[in-house]
């Protein structure tokens, strides 16, 4: 009897494991993961595809929202933002790297300002979407009020890292490390 209780347990605790699993899937496909490995002690080209990978799901979620044929919009809208949301902060947990390392990072730096402005404009036009069902609105509204909010302070964190960088610039205080060179 006690084998037959603690195989169940065993069991249910492997259902729980594969369901946390799945919610936390990986936003990105095993081409853009072997495109990232590549460029990974390239700033520039690492952080422009990050970019790259995050405007992607925007027009993705923007496509589907857009496809009359499209069954199950809200989810879809949910998943392609809880997407751009986990790559935006892989974006911005490699600018920390990149800065720890005394990287010059301008170039990318303001290929990201000038993102940010645009996922803005995309985030808030799909909040303020007046066509949108209230149902359907509810079942994305927390992913992307909370996207809204990283964005949001995101754009001023990278204002002020490219003003940081440009004055270290002023004095040469980069490595002269291979990823370092702009």
């Amino acid at each position: 009897m006690r084998v037959v209780g603690l195989a169940r347990l065993a069991l249910v605790l492997m259902a729980a494991a594969n369901a946390a699993a799945q919610q936390h899937r990986d936003p990105f496909t095993r081409a853009e993961i072997d495109q990232i490995r590549d460029v990974s002690w390239e700033p520039q080209q690492r952080l422009a595809l990050y970019v790259k990978f995050a405007r992607e799901r925007l027009v993705a979620m923007e496509t589907a929202r857009n496809d009359p044929k499209a069954k199950n919009r809200a989810q879809l809208t949910h998943d392609k933002l809880d997407d751009f949301s986990l790559i935006y902060d892989e974006l911005n947990d490699n600018i920390e790297t990149y800065i720890d390392r005394k990287n010059d990072i301008r170039k990318p730096l303001k290929l990201i300002i000038d993102a940010d402005s645009e996922f803005q404009a995309k985030l808030l036009a799909l909040k303020n979407a007046a066509d949108v069902p209230a149902g359907e609105a509810n079942q994305y509204e927390f992913v992307l009020g909370s996207t809204l909010e990283t964005l949001n302070e995101s754009v001023e964190d990278h204002r002020k890292l490219l003003d940081e960088q440009q004055e270290a610039a002023k004095h040469k205080k980069f490595e002269k490390s291979a990823g370092g060179k702009e």
